[in-house]
C-alpha cells in the first residue's frame, strides 16, 4: 500500500488532527467499474480508518459529482452525503473522506476553532472555486479566520500529464483568501507521471481505482480545545 503522507506532516502536527491518504493498493484488480473497485479497495481502506482511530461508521463522504457544493458535516447524516464534494466538521469522533484518482484532495485544519475540512477539487470544482467556498463555509459554520488555517494539497495529476495546473491554482485561490503562503503544502506528486504508486484517471484510461483521503478529529483530544 503506497504511503504519501510525508506533505501532511504540517496537519498532523496539530494535537487531535488524524490525517492519512491512502495510495495504490498492491494486488486489488481494478476495473472500469467505480464502485466495484472501490469496494475491492474498502478492506484496506477500512483498516486505515482504524488505524487512526475510527470506526468505519464514523467515516463520512461526499457523492463528489465534479460540482462546487460544501457541506456540514454533525454526524447525523447518511455515510454519503448526495451532491457534494467538499466537507467541513467541528465534530470530535467524526472522519471525512474523499476518493481521487488525479484530482486533488484538500485538507484544510482550523488551528483555532477546531474545524476541519476536505475538498475534491479537479478542473471544474478549482474554476468553480470550491476551495473557497469551503473556507468560507467554515467562516460561516465555525468562526475560522483564514490566517489559523493549515492546508494540504494531496497527490494529484499535473502538467505535462493534464493541460491544467489545478493544484498551483487552488494555492493561488488560498494565498489570494489570506492564507499564509507557508501554511500551504502541496505534495507537489503528479499521479499522472506516479502509477507505481497512486491511481490515474487519465493515465490509465479509466480503468484505475481510487486513492481515499482522510481527515478527523479525535473524541480524546479536539482541536482547539
Amino acid at each position: 500500500m503506497a504511503e504519501a503522507s510525508f506533505f501532511l506532516d504540517n496537519v498532523n502536527k496539530h494535537p487531535g488532527v488524524q490525517a492519512d491518504f491512502v495510495g495504490r493498493v498492491a494486488g486489488v484488480p481494478v476495473s472500469t467499474d467505480k464502485e466495484a473497485t472501490v469496494n475491492k479497495l474498502e478492506p484496506a481502506h477500512r483498516e486505515r480508518v482504524e488505524e487512526l482511530g475510527f470506526e468505519w461508521s464514523e467515516l463520512r463522504r461526499a457523492e463528489q459529482v465534479h460540482g462546487a457544493e460544501v457541506a456540514v458535516v454533525t454526524g447525523s447524516e447518511e455515510a454519503v452525503l448526495a451532491g457534494v464534494d467538499g466537507l467541513v466538521s467541528g465534530v470530535a469522533g467524526m472522519i471525512l473522506g474523499i476518493y481521487v484518482a488525479d484530482c486533488a484532495a484538500v485538507y484544510l485544519v482550523d488551528r483555532g476553532s477546531g474545524a476541519i475540512g476536505l475538498v475534491h477539487s479537479g478542473k471544474k470544482g478549482t474554476e468553480m472555486g470550491i476551495v473557497p467556498k469551503a473556507v468560507k463555509r467554515m467562516k460561516e459554520a465555525f468562526g475560522t479566520r483564514v490566517e489559523e488555517l493549515e492546508v494540504a494539497i494531496a497527490p494529484c495529476i499535473r502538467p505535462p500529464h493534464y493541460e491544467v495546473d489545478f493544484a498551483a491554482e487552488i494555492v493561488s485561490q488560498l494565498v489570494a483568501m489570506g492564507v499564509p503562503v507557508g501554511q500551504i503544502s502541496d505534495s507537489g506528486v503528479c499521479t499522472g507521471e506516479e502509477v507505481a504508486d497512486f491511481y490515474s484517471y487519465r493515465t490509465e484510461e479509466g480503468c484505475t481505482g481510487r486513492m481515499l483521503a482522510l481527515l478527523g478529529i479525535t473524541e480524546q483530544e479536539k482541536l482547539g480545545a
